[in-house]
């Protein structure tokens, strides 16, 4: 061990000898540290302060640093991405041989040639390609963004379980054995003036009746107001093999069972018309008049324009359109759409009507459901767009023809001697709101 003499050297010398010439001159503890001008542009002169060539300037603070720190990890994502586009260009180089892309050649080709048009949107010296690329990178941003909490407190309001009343329908038994429920409300058999049946429509009981309307105002008038559930709908059995022509005979076998000798008038609402339509066409001589309100026609009449068919489609909610399509091409989908909506178990919301009528709506919807069972549905949905074995001219009171003689055919169209008309005579009342 040798002892620190007069010429050994200070710490600060050691320290320097073992760093090489850095520009750096260390003075005592405490001290200035000056810098070589000749090697740096600057020393610290101070804690917070640095002398610069230009002048004594702070030293960077933390919120500078992190500045610096974000603009030079931007500038490394940017050459990363570059990177990244080089060695995609690169290994793309070629593909156009192999068998993959002469495979997809074919069909690429037809779709860019469908959708070209959207290429005219485009400015003029742009890459078609590169702005496409540009425009779902944005749109795909966007999308992101607002699925992004804004951080407000959106409160929402879960769905609530339907709740299945005890039944309470009133039950007949029809000549082929199934059960049928009913519901009554006006006057007796007695007392009444004019009876009406009312077939309900698509996911709807017998509970729907006449929405709002007042016992009272059917006593005063005399009617006896007779409401049903279609097969397999509510509490009424289903039917194995239903039909239109089923479903005509079915309210005249209800009409027959609560003692109603006389003509009947039908009321029919949306989907209901259908029914009612058909009770004109196999069960004619038993009605007294029909009055429909917002029918349903059937779609894909083949006895339709061209003209009156796109009046109907382009009334129609995409949903609607939607549902229509796959009731028509593709019905063994049905049960799985109806199983996610309302044969979930859960309340939907009314679409237009708010809470006017959301209590009523849920008791009816419940009730319709009530054997939670997608086949009655899909045999509605697939009957409203099925040949329904007439058309509207059918139903026309026109003259009854004797015989298959054509002298006899052609002298009762020319002459003018009244004649037995045949087809139903009564009144047919529609009221239809145009959207």
């Amino acid at each position: 061990m040798s002892l620190v003499g007069e010429g050994s050297m200070t710490w600060q010398e050691e320290l320097a000898s073992l760093v090489g010439e850095s520009g750096v001159q260390y003075s005592a503890i405490g001290g200035e540290a000056e810098g070589n001008a000749s090697d740096l542009n600057g020393s610290v002169v101070g804690e917070g302060y640095y002398r610069h060539e230009d002048g004594i300037v702070p030293e960077e603070s933390m919120k500078d640093q992190l500045k610096g720190f974000l603009k030079a990890s931007v500038e490394m994502m940017q050459d990363f991405g570059r990177g990244c586009r080089d060695i995609l260009q690169q290994s793309l180089t070629g593909v156009e041989d192999s068998y993959v892309a002469k495979r997809l050649r074919g069909p690429w080709g037809v779709v860019s040639r469908r959708f070209g048009f959207l290429n005219d949107y485009l400015p003029e010296d742009r890459d078609p390609m590169h702005s496409w690329l540009v425009i779902i990178c944005v749109f795909l941003v966007a999308l992101l963004a607002l699925n992004v909490n804004s951080g407000h407190i959106v409160q929402v309001q879960l769905p609530k379980k339907l709740y299945i009343h005890p039944p309470s329908a009133s039950l007949i038994q029809l000549p082929d054995g199934r059960v049928m429920a009913y519901q009554e409300q006006g006057v007796s058999v007695e007392r009444a003036r004019f009876t009406m049946i009312s077939p309900h429509s698509f996911l709807s009981s017998r509970l729907a009746g006449i929405p709002g309307i007042k016992e009272s105002l059917l006593k005063d008038f005399g009617v006896r107001f007779i409401t049903y559930d279609l097969p397999g709908f509510g509490e009424s059995d289903p039917h194995p093999c239903r039909n239109l022509n089923s479903s005509a005979h079915d309210m005249l076998q209800l009409a027959n069972a609560l003692g109603i000798m006389d003509k009947f008038w039908v009321l029919g609402y949306s989907g209901g018309g259908m029914h009612a339509l058909a009770a004109v066409r196999h069960i004619p001589d038993r009605i007294a008049g029909v009055a429909m309100f917002a029918p349903i026609t059937n779609p894909y009449d083949s006895r339709m324009t061209k003209e009156e068919k796109n009046k109907i489609w382009e009334k129609w909610t995409a949903k609607r359109k939607f549902m229509f399509i796959v009731a028509k091409r593709f019905p063994s989908l049905l049960p799985y759409f109806y199983r996610q909506s309302f044969l979930s178990g859960m309340q939907g919301q009314l679409e237009r009507y708010g809470h006017i009528f959301q209590e009523f709506w849920e008791r009816d919807v419940a009730e319709s459901i009530r054997q939670n069972d997608p086949k009655p549905f899909v045999e509605e949905a697939v009957l409203q767009v099925s040949n329904w074995g007439f058309s509207l001219a059918d139903l026309q009171a026109r003259k009854k023809h004797e015989g298959k003689n054509l002298l006899l055919w052609l002298k009762s169209i020319y002459t003018q001697e009244d004649g037995e008309w045949t087809g139903f005579l009564g009144p047919i009342h529609i009221w239809q709101v145009s959207c």
